[in-house]
């Protein structure tokens, strides 16, 4: 109990830390003195007229909101006396492999920069830096050559450093035994079964209205989607992220998402946050980087605020505050000719995804905060090494472990026939299904992500795909005719995948 107490009282310390350096804060301390000079505020009841104000003039509100996101995004609680590398990733095997994961990115970019005698970073001429800036809004339209330019890494390489994966204090030989597991990951963590699932995911249980089911045509819009669409526009006059958050459980309206995202993410737009957005774009102009030239190379010309947003996100160092509880490190570059001066260094935030918020944010700058936040909470988690519950090994895991509980047969033939299914949904995982699902069924996908601040939820669909076309793929003989049934998933509707697998079929 002590030690519980201790752990909260840890956790209060922090999160006041966290928001004493926020605007938040300053915004708060200047709307209280401001109060001072109200009739109802009077000295001898001073500390609470001022929480009444507070609370009536909707900043409770807003303080409340800023809370409930830093617990989201909160690491798990740990021992006081617990070092910061047992913060960021508890098991030492896992924070050596994200290691020696990281040393064989930063060679394969040093590589490329020795073999195309470019630097990881640069300071462009002022004639450069004007004709970037006066292109800013046709970037795309006229890149350099980038087929000299390779990818640093494909899904393929991370999954064979996974599969390589072991616990040294677990005893498990090569040769299958009941310690074994029969697919790829070779790590015991612990995973939830489908009992846990279908009580983590209760709320998409058959007997609750679904977006993404009850808003088909052939459902009178009257008996679910009215409503849904009336507490939705409720939780928003509320401002309240908690309610906003369960209420994304089933789904949210497409009129509403954008607005409901943002509630949840705690993102408002405010003067300083466009402000910092032109600062990135102020560096981008001014420094040009090694990984431009990839997110070029990646990047489909049609979203320029995809491109734009990604050049933004290589250079917000405040991305580097996730790093305390994520297991990896970030890349760190020199302007150069100022090798090893501090003031010089350029860090590398990573990469994500983003296409799919193109269609939900027009203005730069809260495109980029939506982004920023989606990737600080979820997403950096499908490209790190850790035993989190949402990091991409425990995905792994849970879907391999799905597959062999409820569909041994169909694993043990695509096993047999040298098809793991990992090999071919891993791709669907460490992308969260970005480019693989039609968007509006994407977006109702990452709706029940935010919604259950999990990961969890794509190992449980990509399970309910191979079980969807599971009569196709038993009638496969080789990996490359496994992959031609699952190539499409345009097609497939999420929810009633999510539903069947969980709720109807599996016991």
């Amino acid at each position: 109990m002590l030690e519980e107490d201790t752990g909260l009282s840890l956790a209060i310390a922090q999160i006041v830390q966290r928001l004493k350096g926020s605007s938040l804060h300053s915004q708060l301390e200047r709307q209280a003195r401001g109060s001072l000079h109200k009739p109802e505020i009077k000295l001898e009841s001073l500390k609470e007229d001022i929480k009444e104000f507070l609370k009536t003039s909707g900043w409770e509100k807003r303080l409340q909101n800023a809370v409930y996101s830093e617990l989201n995004v909160f690491p798990s609680p740990c021992h006081p006396a617990a070092p910061p590398e047992h913060i960021k990733e508890p098991l030492v095997y896992m924070r050596k492999a994200q290691g020696s994961w990281e040393k064989r990115i930063l060679k394969s970019l040093n590589s490329m920069c020795t073999e195309l005698s470019i630097p990881l970073a640069r300071k462009r001429p002022i004639g450069e830096q004007k004709e970037l800036l006066n292109k800013w809004n046709e970037m795309g339209t006229d890149e350099p050559d980038l087929t000299l330019f390779r990818p640093v890494y494909a899904p393929k390489d991370f999954l064979e450093v996974l599969m390589n994966l072991r616990n040294p204090n677990y005893e498990n030989g090569d040769q299958p035994s009941f310690r074994n597991h029969l697919g790829l990951i070779q790590v015991p963590l612990k995973v939830k079964d489908i009992p846990e699932l279908k009580d983590y995911f209760s709320e998409l249980g058959l007997n609750t209205g679904q977006l993404g089911i009850d808003d088909s045509t052939q459902v009178p819009p009257e008996l679910f989607e009215n409503e849904h669409v009336r507490v939705g526009q409720t939780v928003l006059t509320e401002q309240d992220s908690a309610a906003a958050q369960q209420y994304v459980r089933q789904g949210c309206p497409t009129a509403l998402r954008a607005e409901l995202w943002a509630l949840i993410l705690n993102i408002s737009n405010q003067p300083e946050d466009i402000l910092y957005y032109e600062q990135l774009k102020s560096n981008v102009i001014q420094h040009d980087l090694l990984v431009d030239s990839l997110i070029y190379k990646v990047t489909d010309v049609f979203f320029l605020c995809f491109l734009q947003v990604l050049l933004c996100f290589s250079r917000d160092t405040s991305v580097l505050e996730h790093f305390s509880y994520n297991s990896a490190t970030p890349p760190k570059s020199y302007i150069r000719g100022k090798l090893g001066m501090e003031e010089y260094a350029v860090f590398y935030p990573p990469n994500g995804k983003i296409a799919p918020l193109c269609f939900l944010y027009h203005e730069p700058s809260k495109l980029y905060q939506i982004f920023r936040e989606m990737y600080v909470r979820f997403f950096f988690r499908l490209h790190s090494i850790s035993s989190h519950p949402s990091g991409i090994v425990s995905l792994c895991l849970l879907f391999e472990t799905l597959l062999q509980t409820h569909l041994p047969q169909l694993f043990y033939h695509l096993r047999e026939i040298g098809a793991q299914p990992l090999r071919i949904s891993f791709k669907w995982m460490v992308r969260a299904f970005s480019g693989y699902l039609a968007t509006d069924q994407l977006l109702l996908l990452w709706d029940r992500i935010l919604g259950y601040n999990s990961l969890e939820i794509l190992a449980v669909l990509a399970a309910a795909v191979f079980a969807f076309r599971a009569v196709n793929l038993m009638e496969v003989t080789s990996l490359a005719a496994a992959e031609a049934v699952l190539a499409d998933l345009s097609t497939l509707k999420v929810m009633p995948l999510l539903q069947i697998f969980l709720f109807a079929t599996v016991s």
